[in-house]
């Protein structure tokens, strides 16, 4: 196998008991990581769910040994101050040590304005973001922090329980100006499969920010989130309604209001839309080749999603038939 794979941990389409219990079953089947959403609101009010990410991340760790932990992913530039995300991932690093990452992001209004946490233009929060991480790998790795930066300026700043191992941060970018700053600053790169699959100008643009990269960073992770279904189309439709966002999702970024975005999506996207972005099979060899083919397109770590209610079965399929294929 040329990677790594990941068990996606939906924090707005389940409760977080359930989450620990199958972020658990997921080492035991043989996943590499799990990867948890980190949101204040769900996307659409019918989701119905939206636990504490890092809480979470926390719980996993606590009862299982080799399995990857992080978010995919956390917005450090409005409800989460980059100093309050520095201390929570330090933290879990100090926890788990060489097992944790940090996915950080622009974010989305629904989670920051409900929270608190204020919104901005696209350019503002890209230019929040490159700070953010800045100030945040500082805070791991230097004593009293004086940052007299445009948006998050703080004094003598110092995180006592530093990380023997640093923590990653993985940017997430589906456009081209977030994808370059990936490839500049990131230790990694979050997108999804279809992203990543295209090979378009946002895969150009993130070649061009590694090109970019200075401070001797090592070459950037690429990492995909590849929604699945194990089951036919017809189950499939049955839970899409709950997904009808995602392939509008630009257009309802700086919506605040999930039963808003959920209206909007109802009008503007059918469940058939929804699960023709997904690989629906029964098939372990179809859900395999997916895996294999985004490794091929230079992913080094690919996270498995699926909105199915019945997650144990899907782990069992990935357990049993999938990951063996994968690793032979």
């Amino acid at each position: 196998m040329q990677g790594k794979i990941g068990y996606f941990l939906s924090h707005e389409q389940f409760s977080p008991a359930d989450l620990v219990a199958w972020g658990v079953r997921a080492e035991a089947a043989g996943f590499d990581s799990v990867w948890a959403s980190d949101h204040f609101h769900p996307w659409q009010d019918n989701q119905g769910h939206a636990g504490n990410a890092w809480l979470t991340l926390a719980a996993i760790g606590a009862q299982t040994s080799r399995l990857s932990l992080g978010t995919a992913v956390t917005c450090p530039i409005y409800r989460n101050h980059p100093a309050l995300v520095a201390q929570a991932f330090a933290t879990l690093g100090v926890l788990y040590p060489g097992r944790v990452f940090l996915g950080a992001g622009t974010g989305e209004a629904v989670n920051e304005l409900p929270a608190g946490g204020g919104w901005g233009p696209y350019r503002e929060r890209i230019e929040r973001l490159r700070e953010a991480v800045e100030l945040i790998r500082r805070l791991w790795t230097e004593d009293h922090v004086t940052h007299d930066g445009a948006w998050f300026p703080i004094a003598n700043a110092r995180i006592y329980d530093k990380p023997a191992t640093m923590v990653p941060i993985h940017v997430a970018a589906s456009g081209p100006r977030s994808a370059r700053l990936a490839g500049e600053i990131g230790d990694g790169w979050m997108t999804d499969a279809g992203t990543l699959l295209r090979g378009d100008e946002v895969v150009a643009a993130f070649r061009r920010g590694v090109a970019a990269r200075q401070g001797g960073l090592a070459a950037p992770e690429v990492l995909a989130e590849q929604y699945v279904f194990f089951g036919d189309e017809e189950a499939a439709l049955s839970v899409a309604p709950l997904w009808q966002f995602g392939p509008i999702a630009d257009m309802v970024r700086d919506t605040d209001d999930p039963r808003e975005i959920q209206r909007l999506a109802e009008a503007n996207c059918s469940p058939e839309e929804v699960v023709a972005t997904w690989l629906v099979s029964r098939n372990a060899d179809d859900h395999a080749a997916q895996v294999r083919r985004l490794f091929d397109d230079g992913a080094t770590h690919v996270a498995i999603h699926s909105a199915q209610r019945d997650q144990e079965t899907l782990l069992a399929f990935y357990g049993s038939e999938v990951l063996p294929r994968l690793r032979a």
